[in-house]
Parts: structure tokens; C-alpha cells; sequence
């Protein structure tokens, strides 16, 4: 890791992580394959300025799939890591919370 800014990818926002947000106080988010959930919990604290409670890191698997016009072509997605967040109760990030 070069960075903090290195080690987060991308926000993951999908239908779960919508309601993890809402109900559950959780954070969902792409992180580099070799980043460690002390700098996962460092680079949220530092860029977003909040308090991680929690940390948990998930490698999630590729998966395959086949090509729409010839059903023999196997394609394959990469397989990446993401992290869930937990923030203290009084903290949010203001990317996920939509528009106001």
C-alpha cells in the first residue's frame, strides 16, 4: 500500500447495503486485495472522518457465467475484497445517505 486513499476502491451501494445503511448502521465498500482491516479502519477515519467500531472483511469469490450469444463461452468476473464498516451511532457518511 502506497496510501490511504490506495486502500478504498469503491462505495458498494446495492439493495442490501441500502438497508444495511438505513437499519443496521453498516458501510459497504471495495477495498484493495492486500489491504488489512487496521488500514481499512485507519483510511475511513482519516478521509471520512467518523469512528469505526468494526471492521469485517469478506474476499468474495469470482464468478462464472456464459456468453449470451454462444452459450459455450464461459466468462468469468474477478473476484475482489470488501469490507463492512460499523460506525459509531452518531456517525454517518454523507455519500450513502442519497439526496436531501
Amino acid at each position: 500500500m502506497a496510501t490511504i486513499y490506495d486502500v478504498l476502491r469503491r462505495p458498494l451501494i446495492t439493495e442490501k447495503s441500502n438497508y444495511q445503511n438505513s437499519k443496521l448502521h453498516q458501510y459497504l465498500f471495495e477495498v484493495a486485495p492486500d489491504a488489512t482491516k487496521r488500514l481499512v479502519k485507519e483510511a475511513i477515519e482519516t478521509i471520512y472522518d467518523v469512528t469505526v467500531v468494526r471492521v469485517n472483511v469478506v474476499n468474495v469469490p469470482p464468478k462464472r457465467g456464459r456468453n449470451l450469444r454462444n452459450r459455450r463461452t464461459v466468462t468469468r468476473r474477478i473476484a475482489y475484497k470488501k469490507a463492512i464498516i460499523l460506525l459509531a451511532p452518531n456517525d454517518t457518511i454523507p455519500m450513502f445517505e442519497g439526496v436531501k
